[in-house]
């Protein structure tokens, strides 16, 4: 028998998620999407948050929903060795390639640039990084509930402070909302559709799910469908606070561009308007909060890549992948946070897909018996196609041509499957083909419990 939670458990738990998926890197997207969707900024804040918001609620409900250990186990219903690569591609992804060292450059963009000379950037960036990861890196080592404790007084202190600093743009906003930018003057949906994967949060909620899913068995709910109802209304909770927050944030970059310009990166605008507002003690109180906050973030990732490898390769010691991990970390975080961003985009155009279509894999799986060629046909289908989304993104970022079979491809995949000039090409063949394996799979299994009674 569960025990009946009060809204204050599923607020608690809400909380939880709401920190673990508000990662300080996490505030420079909407930002940035304001600025450059300007008065399109309403139309394209809704696709943010279908991508930042209501996938990474569904990841976390698709976990409980499958009743899979972890996400290995369930990428494991593909094939083992699939669960293995997709797993640690994922993990890679969140951790030192991309989403780890984007963590120090945050910090660096908002707590330190405004305070430093252009011609100095580069010499502080990486004095700072070297301080930032040796931070981390000595914490990993012998993790605590210190880190813990700081991230629940974190996460109220973040949203107190960008609380009083979105009040003050309601209240006097910078300026008029500029006229929209690059894929925000012909389809603003969209281009705030794919923008949301930037928050790599749908990837995250795959692995946080279990973690989730813990706490509600620990406040006494075991049923999986009290799990369930349990993980959506806290859920929701979470989902609730994403969504306001990443609003606020970009309805403030929308107004802030006559007065601070158009930025390369979301993370001046939040320094830079916290100095418009509050001054030189406004910058200093965001720099402090949002690089603590950082720094907890990228602990817990260091901490999580060096568990989920360890676990992979014990021969390896959880501590030896502590330093590779914050080395590595380190050495990238010098790239640029604009160059983080800008070459995690193929990566994430090839990742979504695999992630949405297991996601929805998941849900669906009860109506074919769970039965592997689904599962394999239908991530093989996504897999070609979104594979070619990422080489075509990865060339379209290093500004070279396409090569001629590459080109051909698709101009192939152009011609034939509806949604692919908006980067959704592989949704309707994916949803096609579990439609049809499934039935296929059920149908054989018909005959076969048929020819059994015979």
């Amino acid at each position: 028998m569960d025990n009946k939670l009060s809204f204050k458990s599923y607020a608690i738990v809400g909380m939880m998620l709401f920190a673990l998926f508000f990662g300080a890197g996490n505030l420079i997207f909407p930002a940035q999407l304001g600025q450059y969707a300007g008065t399109e900024v309403g139309i394209a804040i809704l696709g943010f948050l279908i991508t930042g918001v209501g996938l990474p609620l569904l990841g976390i409900l698709a976990i409980g929903y499958s009743k899979s250990n972890d996400l290995q186990d369930l990428s494991s219903r593909v094939h083992p060795i699939y669960g293995v690569l997709f797993t640690s591609l994922l993990y890679l992804t969140i951790g030192p390639f991309f989403a780890l060292p984007r963590t120090g450059a945050v910090a660096y963009e908002v707590g330190i640039a405004p305070f430093v000379d252009a011609g100095s950037m580069g010499a502080i960036l990486l004095i700072f990084s070297i301080v930032f990861f040796a931070i981390a890196l000595f914490i990993s080592l012998n993790p605590s509930k210190i880190v813990n404790s700081i991230g629940q007084y974190l996460s109220p202190a973040i949203l107190l402070t960008l609380a009083v600093l979105l009040i003050a743009a309601f209240i006097t906003p910078m300026g008029q909302a500029g006229s929209p930018q690059g894929g925000y003057m012909d389809n603003a949906f969209m281009t705030g559709f794919l923008e949301g994967y930037n928050t790599m949060d749908a990837l995250a909620s795959l692995v946080f799910g279990i973690i989730v899913i813990a706490a509600i068995r620990k406040m006494g709910v075991n049923s999986p469908k009290g799990v369930l109802a349990a993980t959506l209304k806290s859920g929701l909770v979470a989902a609730a606070l994403l969504a306001i927050v990443y609003t606020g944030i970009a309805l403030l970059g929308s107004t802030s561009t006559s007065t601070l310009g158009l930025l390369e990166t979301g993370g001046p605008v939040l320094s830079g308007a916290s100095a418009h507002y509050f001054g030189t003690f406004g910058a200093l109180l965001i720099a402090v909060i949002i690089t603590l906050a950082c720094l907890t973030t990228a602990i817990g990732l260091i901490v999580a890549n060096s568990e989920f490898f360890h676990k992979l390769t014990p021969k390896v010691s959880y501590k030896m992948y502590v330093v590779i991990f914050s080395a590595f970390s380190l050495v990238v975080t010098n790239a640029g946070l604009s160059n983080i961003i800008t070459y995690s985009i193929p990566v994430l155009m090839f990742l979504y897909p695999l992630a949405i279509v297991l996601i929805l894999l998941a849900f669906t799986s009860p109506l074919f018996q769970h039965a592997r060629p689904v599962y394999v046909v239908t991530i093989a289908v996504t897999f070609f196609i979104a594979v070619i989304d990422g080489f075509k993104t990865l060339t379209g970022t290093l500004g070279v041509a396409n090569p001629a079979w590459l080109q051909a491809i698709i101009d192939t995949y152009s011609a034939i499957l509806p949604l692919y000039d908006v980067g959704l090409g592989w949704l309707l063949p994916a949803i096609l083909t579990i439609v049809v394996t499934g039935l296929i799979v059920s149908n054989r299994k018909g005959e076969s419990v048929e020819a059994v009674k015979n």
